[in-house]
């Protein structure tokens, strides 16, 4: 597995919904519908309220075919052979992530099926020094808190992941409705993240933050790397209506990734994806989320400042989800981790260079690097919290992780090339700021935040 060891950087790529009227659909029946053009997933957004027959309606009148529709956030996917089904139902509120793509990602190879007598026995857990610095040594999960990993899907095959991976809570959601094709068939990325959070105390391998727990395997990534939004709308739906408490989710949502441009180009993407969050939130399930790794300030601009440039990633960047940035083994923030004072809730262990996490992945175990990895951290701690206290809904949670968390100092010295020149400037004070949040996340401190110590 040594070509795992290196920095992995992952090219994926509400109950309450603000009633503000969305622009008119735009009048469907102009023009007779054609196929002239590929099949085309779309995600379209629909006024609060509206109803699921009144869904179908507009969308056979735009001439597409409703796949499914969420009535709780008024978010549906359809498909389309014809070239002007975004502008029938507007532009403004259909989105093809398929039809933004000027270039595809290159086939991957498929993974083989794990066999459990295959995987290296041996106790590895003494190479895990990012359990040390997460403060997770010893901690136990419980059987009643379910940690969603939507990613490329979980191979339960593992010896270390057997005993955690639900099927009844898992689903595959590549289409934007879920179905049971929820196992991982080109990518190990889904597998490490659930070892991090979860792989068995059993003195072989690894361990993970909250072993114990169960894990949802909830396929968002598809078999070239990406993610619609429309699969992580599903992802999101999903967890909300199976009372999953906490969420993990390392990626971006491709088109966007990182955009520091055209923000407003993804406008219904935005929209979708935050009803969608803000409905699990108020459900009762904490979403945790990886900044990425592309290395940006992802500080809002100010409002009426002369910058107008910002950058913006789904779903790391909504209000409503704890973003994580990645730390080297020294606490230092990563150099490719992304940053930004307001964004960036909490730090955690994601290695850097030939120093990163070691989890498992089909067939045994590597060691990656990103905020890939130092999200499940702060899932798996939200886990051991959540175990600790079951009443406690997403704000407590929320609360214990950031009263919790190591605080740490901007460096004064982010001179990580030895050039002479800053590679990221952190602003902020010790208990708050662009590149740790809160802090590093510890468990033992966000055990004890929660039992008011």
């Amino acid at each position: 597995m040594s070509g795992f060891r290196r920095s992995f950087v992952l090219v994926v790529s509400a109950l309450l919904i603000i009633a503000v009227p969305l622009p008119a659909v735009a009048d469907e029946s102009d023009a007779a519908c054609t196929s002239s053009g590929r099949v085309l997933r779309y995600l379209v957004v629909f006024d609060p309220g509206t109803t699921e027959d009144e869904a179908s309606r507009r969308t056979e009148a735009a001439c597409g075919t409703k796949t499914t529709f969420y009535p709780q956030i008024a978010v549906g996917v359809a498909s389309s052979a014809d070239p002007a089904f975004a502008g029938r139902f507007g532009l403004d509120r259909a989105f093809s992530a398929q039809a933004q793509r000027r270039t595809r990602a290159p086939a991957r190879d498929r993974l083989s099926p794990t066999d459990p007598a295959e995987v290296p026995a041996i106790n590895r857990s003494d190479e895990q020094w990012n359990m040390t610095a997460a403060g997770t040594r010893g901690g136990t999960g419980s059987r009643d808190v379910v940690v969603a990993v939507l990613d490329s899907g979980v191979d339960a095959d593992h010896p270390e992941l057997a005993g955690a991976v639900d099927p009844a809570l898992s689903a595959g959601c590549l289409s934007g409705k879920p179905d049971a094709d929820w196992a991982p068939t080109t990518s190990p990325h889904g597998t490490h993240v659930a070892g991090i959070v979860a792989a068995a105390d059993d003195g072989k391998g690894v361990t993970g933050v909250a072993p114990d727990v169960r894990l949802a395997s909830v396929k968002v990534i598809d078999d070239r790397g990406y993610v619609d939004p429309a699969a992580a709308v599903c992802g999101f739906m999903w967890a909300a209506a199976h009372h999953i408490q906490v969420v993990n989710a390392s990626f971006a949502i491709d088109p966007w990734g990182v955009s520091c441009s055209h923000a407003d180009k993804y406008g219904v993407m935005y929209e979708a994806v935050s009803r969608a969050v803000r409905y699990a939130t108020a459900a009762g399930t904490l979403v945790v989320a990886a900044a990425t790794n592309e290395a940006v300030n992802l500080t809002p601009a100010r409002a009426g400042s002369a910058s107008q440039s910002r950058c913006d990633v789904l779903p790391a960047g909504l209000r409503d989800v704890v973003a994580v940035s990645a730390a080297r083994r020294d606490g230092v923030k990563a150099g490719y981790s992304s940053y930004g004072l307001g964004v960036v809730d909490l730090a955690a262990p994601g290695g850097d260079g030939a120093d990163c996490v070691l989890s498992t992945v089909p067939d045994g175990y590597a060691s990656l690097c990103g905020t890939s990895m130092a999200a499940p951290h702060v899932a798996g701690v939200a886990a051991l919290v959540a175990s600790a206290h079951p009443g406690l809904g997403p704000e407590g949670l929320r609360a214990a992780l950031y009263r919790g968390a190591r605080p740490t100092a901007c460096p004064t010295d982010y001179d990580l090339t030895g050039d002479g020149r800053q590679d990221a400037f952190c602003a902020g004070y010790s208990g708050y700021n662009g590149f740790y949040g809160h802090g590093q996340v510890d468990a033992a401190g966000a055990l004890g935040a929660a039992a008011g110590r």
